[in-house]
Parts: structure tokens; C-alpha cells; sequence
């Protein structure tokens, strides 16, 4: 498996990461072994979680992401040394959204113990704080690093005058910077990531990994009108997509897919794989064949005419 460098961190990703975020919602943690079984055994590397997920289920607390991770990772058989782990900081866990550095040491002691690993390989700001100064936030960040509990460090839903600001306040005051973003992404939301943020994500080398890359599962084909997300985990996620340029980006995947042999999503996240910046995607799995499908996108070579059509079918 090819694997991609991720920015400055010294990280090295393979070019699909699977989301943690369906763990102990829409996967149980019988599933969710066998999911980051089958996800290692292809050659892939990379778990993306959060210390919130998945705290909007009933009878969740969050962590609960974490806590099926960190109990795969105690009887798997993959060294930790060749897993990436992936966490976030600062989601509303009962104290509202903060990346304030009590909270980020004591979140950081907390994720640690439900991975239960001595090191988190990158960890993120999982939400902007207009209320804590970045260099509050860095520095703690910076005691993590040297203490060796974290690797790398990134940010999540920063927009590009909000990640310059970060450079400009960890250059001044000699802390580390971000050198991960974790944007949303896609084919149909494309807006917010292509332009300046893009931009500046490949001028200072900064490893990109997007998240709803499959628009919460629109972009597999399986949905093809509100009647089908009636009753489903997704439903209020996925029902949003179902207008004019949402059914001409299935169109497009449809197209390509009866021509190709490759399911949409696989298309979906080829295509991400070929977009400016994008180091790898996310991608969620609740079962294996869609573990399978995925494994396959990661190798699946897409042609300029089959990216000018999903290009100009999501414009």
C-alpha cells in the first residue's frame, strides 16, 4: 500500500483513514474489531476518532469511540507502533466547546486512558474557541509534545484566516504549529476547503485529511431520495444532499461507476484522493464488504475526463 506523507508531522498515512465515529453508534465493538481487523490486514493504518464520539447516542457518554479502539488495540494484532491514532480535544463533553489548557491536559489524560496507550500520534483541536488565545492552546499542546504524549498536532473546522492566525501566533511565540487540518470535504461540499484554505494548506505544507468525505453516506449511492433515510441513523444528515446538484453528482457516479465496475463511493473518495492539498480521506465502514470497498479506493486511478465530469456535475 502506497503510503502518503502527512505534512511536516513525520507521520506517514496510507491513503484511506477509517472514521471511529460509527464505533458504539452503528457499528458494536464486535463489529468495530472486525471492521479495524480486515482495515489493517489490506495494508491500511490510520484511526480517526474523537473524545466526543459518541455522545449523541442514547445512553452514550462519549469516549465510547475511544474505549472500543483502546480495547482492539490491547488484543490486536498490529503493533501500536504501526497504528496511527488520530483523537480531537475541545467538543462539548458538559462544559460547552474549549481549548483552554486546563481542560486540553486533563482531556488529554482522559483519551490516553480510554486508547489505552502511553501516545496519541495526532492530536487535534476539534473546534475553533474564540475565547481562548491560541497561544494558550498551542502552549499546552507544547507541554504534550515534550511530556511525549502526543506526536503531531492539527486543527478541525479552521478556516483559512483562522489557520494563518495560528501560524502567525505559534511563530511569535516560538510554539509548535498546527501542522494537520481536518476539513469537511467532498463532492458536494466543496466550498468551504477549495480556495484560499486549499491554498494555503499546500504553500505551508499541511497535511489534509477531510472528513464527511461520503457526505454521511449520500455519496455510496444506497440513498436516492428522502424516503430512504426515513427511519435510519443518517436521516437528518443525508436528506439535505437530495437536491438539483445532489442527484446530478449521483448521475455522474452512476455514469462512472457502469463504466468503470467501482461502486460511487469508491469513485467518491478516488476522486478526493486526486484534489489539490488532500492527503487522504476519512471513510466510515459498518460492516466488512463496505470495509472491502473502501480498501478499494484507496488504488482505484481515476482518468481527467472522469474527474472533469464529477468536477463540473458538483459545481
Amino acid at each position: 500500500m502506497e503510503m502518503r506523507r502527512l505534512g511536516k508531522t513525520g507521520l506517514s498515512v496510507a491513503p484511506i483513514v477509517i472514521g471511529g465515529n460509527v464505533f458504539g453508534w452503528t457499528a458494536d465493538e464486535k463489529t468495530s474489531f472486525a471492521i479495524l481487523d480486515a482495515f489493517f490486514d489490506a495494508g491500511l493504518n490510520t484511526i480517526d476518532t474523537a473524545d466526543v464520539y459518541s455522545a449523541w447516542v442514547p445512553g452514550n457518554k462519549g469516549g465510547d469511540s475511544e474505549e472500543i479502539i483502546g480495547r482492539w488495540l490491547s488484543q490486536a494484532r498490529v503493533s501500536r507502533d504501526k497504528a496511527v491514532i488520530v483523537t480531537k480535544v475541545g467538543s462539548d463533553m458538559g462544559q460547552g466547546k474549549t481549548l483552554k489548557e486546563t481542560y486540553i491536559l486533563k482531556a488529554v489524560e482522559d483519551s490516553l486512558r480510554r486508547l489505552q496507550t502511553d501516545y496519541i500520534d495526532l492530536y487535534l483541536s476539534h473546534w475553533p474557541d474564540a475565547d481562548t488565545p491560541h497561544v494558550e492552546t498551542l502552549g499546552a499542546f507544547a507541554k504534550l509534545k515534550q511530556q511525549g504524549k502526543i506526536r503531531a498536532i492539527g486543527c478541525s473546522n479552521y478556516d483559512a484566516k483562522l489557520l494563518q492566525a495560528s501560524f502567525d501566533a505559534a511563530e511569535k511565540a516560538g510554539l509548535p504549529r498546527y501542522d494537520v487540518l481536518q476539513p469537511e470535504y467532498n463532492l458536494y461540499e466543496r466550498a468551504s476547503f477549495e480556495g484560499p484554505l486549499a491554498d494555503l494548506c499546500v504553500k505551508e505544507d499541511i497535511g489534509v485529511i477531510t472528513y464527511f468525505s461520503l457526505a454521511a453516506g449520500f455519496l455510496t449511492g444506497k440513498y436516492r431520495n428522502k424516503a430512504d433515510t426515513e427511519g435510519r441513523a443518517r436521516e437528518g444528515r443525508v436528506s439535505k444532499y437530495f437536491d438539483d446538484k445532489g442527484l446530478r453528482i449521483l448521475a455522474a457516479l452512476d455514469k462512472l461507476s457502469a463504466e468503470t465496475g467501482a461502486k460511487p463511493a469508491e469513485i467518491s473518495l478516488a476522486w478526493l484522493l486526486r484534489k489539490k492539498g488532500v492527503t487522504a480521506p476519512i471513510a466510515s465502514a459498518t460492516s466488512l464488504s463496505q470495509l472491502e470497498s473502501l480498501a478499494k479506493s484507496a488504488t482505484l486511478a481515476l482518468s481527467d475526463d472522469a474527474m472533469a465530469l464529477l468536477d463540473q456535475a458538483g459545481a
